[in-house]
């Protein structure tokens, strides 16, 4: 199996694990807080997305943080 082909699969099951995860939840359960300190599941899922989407987008022209 090609180097590219393994990160594709395991870029699947993480993305799977992630669907099924929220298959779990309720829309309610997604947006709830423990407290005003703390973040919901959207938020914490909102700040992965956007660290990867800054990680992942041209990382073999840029390193890391982007505007």
């Amino acid at each position: 199996m090609g180097e590219l082909t393994a990160i594709r699969k395991q870029f699947e099951y993480y993305r799977d694990l992630g669907s099924r995860a929220f298959a779990q939840i309720s829309k309610d359960q997604l947006f709830w807080r423990y407290n005003e300190e703390s973040n919901s599941v959207a938020i914490i899922v909102k700040h992965l997305h956007g660290n990867m989407m800054s990680r992942w987008t041209d990382f073999l022209t840029s390193d890391g943080e982007k505007e």
